[in-house]
């Protein structure tokens, strides 16, 4: 038979234990975080540390909100299915006067057309683009694809199997979403507006021409 003091003490000592083994789980997966550097899957991070995806996602979430509210240098963000610890965006003016400032990725509004038409309509064919665009837009893609901002994706199944495109994880990144559902809902006539614009360039082409 337990006596009273048997009996507070594994009271007290269970919440003790678990309150550890949480604290050893969230320093763990800081660890990897910073270590990799890229965004690591949940699953991914749930094999490293031995626990399962919901006490990662769990773990992961109260460290990214303790980060956060600290007002510390760091983030950690939720992209795709995974996480990534990253510098926070409010430190970059600093960063910029100790480091070489990396190469500005210049959006033209023909890059945007082509990105947003990839980021609602993928997986998407160059030619499915082009007929919403009504110009060739393999420039547009391939430039694209240069800023690892759209990568190819697979195949279509229809003759000649045209290369399929959609959105990377850098797009995630750089437009700040966790996922592609998390996009802005597109105004009503966009594409529309898209295939009115690019018509609007040929014109200029061809009366250059």
């Amino acid at each position: 038979m337990k006596t009273e003091e048997q009996t507070t003490a594994e009271e007290v000592t269970e919440p003790v234990n678990a309150a550890v083994s949480r604290i050893d789980l969230k320093a763990s997966l800081e660890g990897i975080l910073f270590v990799m550097g890229n965004s690591v899957s949940t699953e991914t991070l749930a094999k490293a540390v031995g626990a399962d995806t919901d006490q990662v996602d769990t773990a992961v979430s109260e460290l990214a909100r303790e980060y956060e509210e600290g007002g510390r240098g760091i983030r950690i963000s939720k992209i795709g299915d995974g996480w990534q610890m990253a510098s926070a965006a409010e430190i970059y003016p600093c960063l910029v006067r100790i480091a070489k400032e990396p190469k500005k990725r210049v959006l033209t509004d023909s890059l945007l057309e082509t990105l947003s038409i990839i980021a609602y309509r993928q997986p998407v064919t160059k030619a499915e683009i082009e007929k919403i665009r009504g110009v060739s837009s393999d420039h547009a893609v391939n430039r694209l694809v240069e800023y690892d901002l759209v990568q190819e994706v697979g195949r279509m199944d229809a003759p000649g199997r045209p290369m399929l495109f959609g959105t990377t994880e850098e797009f995630l990144r750089t437009f700040g979403v966790s996922e592609i559902k998390d996009l802005p809902t597109p105004a009503e006539g966009l594409v529309e507006q898209y295939r009115s614009e690019a018509e609007a360039e040929v014109r200029k082409l061809d009366i250059g021409t």
